[in-house]
């Protein structure tokens, strides 16, 4: 029973860590926005983006000032 839990969570482990080495940051420039279609720059690294493929867009925040009291 030892030996099928270590090997199912060694699966576990396994699967996680290909599915984390797929997936990869890239950082981009907005130029223009047109409705709902907008285009970015994305430099030599838009080499690895197909068209369709789905991506997750972060917008950078600014940190607000800090509240100091007496």
């Amino acid at each position: 029973m030892r030996t099928v839990t270590a090997l199912i969570t060694a699966l576990a482990l396994t699967v996680m860590i290909s599915v984390t080495a797929q997936a990869a940051t890239l950082k981009c420039t907005v130029e223009k926005v047109e409705g709902n279609v907008i285009t970015m720059d994305c430099g030599d690294k838009a080499a690895s983006l197909a068209a369709g493929t789905e991506v997750k867009v972060k917008t950078a925040t600014t940190k607000a000032a800090a509240i100091e009291g007496c």
